[in-house]
């Protein structure tokens, strides 16, 4: 009789049953119920590394053991951890060296200029008058003279930190102290950004603003003196309300002097300390006329708040001994530092005769200063009248623009 199909199934796999799974049978067959297969697989913790997942199919459990028994067999058993002797030195496996990244393009970063620089166009001479005559084809750049006064005007325009005061003064008159305020301050208001201010402290009726804007318009122009300034100064709070009380001679603001002889040595060492405050709110720089002497009232206040100095002087015997003896009071009164960075401006006035040694004057005088420049005979500064820089020679407008290029390089 043949045998179920169930018993055909059992049988055929018997002969391929391995040894541990006949013996587990047969002690089912004899009742041994201590070792029973309940025909499914232990769980699988999460440690997937170690079990590996089985796929089993419902069909037969006796398969399914086969396949469990066979992947046991067949998986690797994990390394053992290599022992390191004691006291010896940890050992580091070297990392695999790294291929150096590209730096990162800097986005922010900008070219310093699109555009070609261009050679400096000549102005004037040879050289300007080829560049014109080619339409620029030809441009051999400036003269060496064009560029010293390229770079005077850089000077003059630097721009300032603060308020800053400059004082005229001299110990003998008529030497060129006024003509030298009105034309560096002239010179300043030419090349600067802001304005400069100049201010008559002379206290013998000077005559600053006439010599700036002549003695016609200034007799027509309505009367402010420093001494008006100085009546109504507690009420002045702003540029507009100071501009009541000065005078402009194109870009250059002036304040006029006491013209009154009982009342224009009046002017104390503390009223011009009040000015100069108000003046330092809007002006970074400014000119004191001090007129002749050392000695007057406002005289201590000026020194007081000045940051340096200018001396006048000629090239009369006089004019040199004077102003060696007013940088030696300075050094001698407590204003050594003055003396020593004082600007001596000795101006050809008169015309001395050729008995005068000019070049041993100079000699002297530079040795007591910081710097000496001299300005040449110029008849639109000798006559004593209105001072304007485009009558003047193109000496006296260099001497004027060094002197101003002087006062600005002081100002620290």
């Amino acid at each position: 009789m043949p045998k179920p199909a169930d018993n055909q199934l059992a049988d055929a796999g018997s002969e391929t049953e391995q040894p541990e799974l006949r013996r587990r049978r047969s002690r089912r067959r004899d009742g041994d119920a201590s070792d029973d297969w309940t025909g499914t697989l232990p769980a699988v913790t999460s440690d997937t590394t170690s079990t590996p997942v089985i796929p089993v199919r419902s069909s037969s459990w006796a398969e399914a053991a086969a396949a469990a028994d066979a992947v046991s067999d067949e998986s690797p058993a994990p390394p053992a951890p290599a022992r390191r002797p004691a006291g010896a030195p940890p050992s580091y496996a070297p990392e695999p060296a790294r291929e150096p990244e590209a730096p990162a393009p800097d986005l922010t970063a900008l070219p310093t200029s699109f555009v070609r620089e261009q050679k400096p166009r000549p102005k004037g001479g040879f050289r300007g008058f080829l560049y014109r005559a080619t339409g620029g084809a030809w441009n051999l750049g400036p003269s060496a003279q064009e560029r010293e006064e390229d770079e005077l005007a850089k000077r003059i325009s630097r721009q300032l930190q603060g308020s800053f005061n400059t004082a005229v003064l001299s110990l003998k008159g008529g030497i060129g102290k006024t003509s030298t305020t009105v034309g560096v301050g002239l010179t300043l208001a030419e090349f600067r950004g802001d304005p400069p201010c100049a201010i008559d402290a002379n206290p013998d009726s000077g005559d600053l603003v006439e010599r700036a804007l002549g003695e016609g318009i200034y007799q027509q122009a309505t009367p402010r003196t420093i001494t008006d300034l100085l009546k109504n100064i507690d009420s002045i709070d702003s540029l507009t309300g100071l501009s009541r009380y000065m005078h402009h001679s194109g870009r250059l603001h002036l304040i006029a002097g006491e013209q009154d002889p009982e009342v224009s040595d009046s002017l104390t060492a503390e009223e011009y300390l009040r000015i100069r405050k108000v003046i330092s709110a809007y002006y970074s720089v400014a000119l004191t006329d001090c007129g002749t002497g050392v000695t007057h009232n406002a005289m201590s206040g000026i020194l007081q708040s000045a940051d340096n100095l200018i001396i006048a002087a000629g090239y009369a015997v006089s004019g040199a001994k004077r102003a060696r003896s007013t940088l030696q009071w300075l050094a001698s009164h407590g204003y050594e530092d003055l003396a020593r960075n004082a600007i001596v401006v000795i101006t050809d006035k008169d015309e001395v005769s050729s008995r005068v040694d000019k070049d041993a004057i100079e000699d002297h005088l530079a040795g007591m200063c910081r710097q000496l420049i001299a300005v040449p005979h110029d008849r639109g500064v000798a006559d004593g009248d209105l001072v304007t820089l485009d009558v003047l020679k193109p000496e006296t407008r260099r001497a004027y623009k060094e002197i101003a290029a002087a006062i600005v390089d002081g100002y620290r």
